[in-house]
């Protein structure tokens, strides 16, 4: 586990973004994936595999009874990729797995559990061109002839139409990442990307482990969360923003006028 333990509030800016600098174009440029979590002890499982015992044969018949109920044009076409990614973004339990591009967007999340200000957080940051360049040829081969460093719903739907058969690609695990349709403001404004597992049953944090020089994990000490919190909030990374509507607005509110406790 390659955990980086943030100093202060400049420290976390300079040890997130250091790894961006690109000097072969002289720019900043991100491959990374981020996630943020309020405690730094959470794995991270999928909300399917948080179903409990006999998750992984329950998933086709989630999808499947998404698809059956759901509005018949929720999705831009009848593929099983995108009905996975709608369906997770609508709060069903799937394999998949939310990042951002963002690591502001991160930073919020890690900080926007009031209850657990106590508790160190963590940013998960992910290199997705080292992860791909890891997976099955059938996949590589898909990037390149895309010119990509990331997978679109289409894409998977040439290598493999359903995600079952993501397995029957290569028995061994994989881990790849994709980026969701443009359905909503949220997914605009949270600067949204999904990973997935090959098996239902693999955890992605026991795959890291395995690949240390894949990710890194920045350790947010509990003692800076009100820090971060305030100045994310007047950087305007707010639930406002990421997620529009009365209840982002409600949530942003609440938890703004909310007193610092002792």
């Amino acid at each position: 586990m390659t955990d980086i333990i943030v100093e202060d509030w400049l420290d976390l800016h300079d040890k997130l973004f250091r790894p961006v600098w690109q000097p072969d174009i002289r720019r900043f440029r991100a491959q990374l994936a981020y996630r943020g979590l309020s405690d730094a002890a959470y794995d991270l499982s999928t909300s399917l595999m948080r179903l409990g015992d006999g998750y992984a044969r329950l998933e086709k018949h989630l999808l499947r009874n998404f698809r059956k109920y759901a509005h018949r044009d929720a999705v831009p076409n009848d593929s099983n990729w995108n009905w996975l990614t709608m369906a997770q973004h609508h709060g069903l339990p799937t394999r998949l797995m939310d990042w951002t591009f963002s690591p502001y967007v991160a930073m919020h999340f890690a900080t926007a559990n009031l209850e657990a200000f106590a508790t160190d957080g963590v940013i998960w940051a992910v290199d997705y061109v080292k992860v791909h360049a890891s997976l099955p040829t059938a996949l590589r081969r898909e990037l390149q002839q895309e010119g990509a460093d990331l997978f679109t719903v289409e894409m998977l739907d040439r290598v493999t139409p359903a995600i079952d058969g993501l397995a029957q690609v290569r028995n061994d695990p994989f881990l790849l990442f994709l980026e969701p349709p443009s359905i909503d403001d949220r997914v605009v404004n949270q600067y949204a990307l999904l990973s997935v597992m090959s098996s239902a049953t693999e955890r992605v944090d026991e795959w890291l482990a395995e690949r240390p020089e894949f990710f890194a994990r920045y350790i947010i000490p509990a003692r800076l969360k009100w820090e971060i919190r305030d100045k994310l909030d007047q950087a305007n990374v707010t639930e406002r923003v990421l997620f529009p509507g009365l209840d982002g607005l409600s949530t942003w509110l609440k938890r703004h006028y909310t007193p610092r406790g002792e």
